[in-house]
């Protein structure tokens, strides 16, 4: 037997319709949504790097971890609820030791690694390279990268964000965060 359709009365008892109180959600999902974003994006994408030889691919891939010094918008949200894993990363990045933050950083790197989160930093990369803060081949590699399984991104803007946060890094416009 059916459910309640969406224009009935809610079962629950509040009054209002089903569509509008514990009716289900109806289209794509807000991952299903930046996938979709970021696939679209990264097609553009391919079609400016096909022409390039393999040096400067590899040169684009090696500056990939500096692009987060640029500008803050290229800095991930970390979990407010600051975990072992991230504690220890953060006394790693404090301490100048990066050999022992290895495993976290690919711990937390795993915990913000979210669709909405490479699709915001997408965005991001298409408004640097439209302010000319950095270059369209750039911008077209990063968004490449998003769009694929690797994090190597994603960690340098864990990374970044952490050594900011913590002081050890001066933000892109020189201020010094107070640890």
């Amino acid at each position: 037997m059916p459910g309640p359709g969406r224009n009935e009365p809610c079962p629950c008892g509040s009054g209002r319709k089903v569509k509008r109180c514990c009716g289900q959600q109806r289209g794509p999902s807000e991952q299903q949504t930046a996938r979709a974003h970021l696939a679209t994006l990264a097609r553009d994408a391919i079609d400016m790097l096909a022409g390039l030889p393999e040096p400067a691919l590899d040169i684009l891939w090696e500056n990939l971890f500096d692009l987060p010094t640029i500008d803050l918008s290229l800095h991930v949200t970390l979990p407010q609820l600051i975990t072992p894993e991230l504690q220890r990363l953060r006394d790693a990045i404090a301490d100048d030791e990066p050999e022992h933050g290895w495993d976290e950083l690919t711990i937390v790197t795993q915990q913000i690694d979210t669709p909405q989160q490479r699709a915001r930093l997408a965005d991001a990369l298409l408004t640097l390279r439209d302010r000319q803060l950095i270059r369209p081949t750039q911008a077209a590699y990063a968004i490449y990268d998003l769009s694929t399984k690797s994090q190597r991104l994603l960690a340098a803007s864990v990374i970044h964000t952490i050594a900011v946060e913590i002081g050890a890094n001066q933000t892109p416009g020189g201020l010094q965060i107070a640890a």
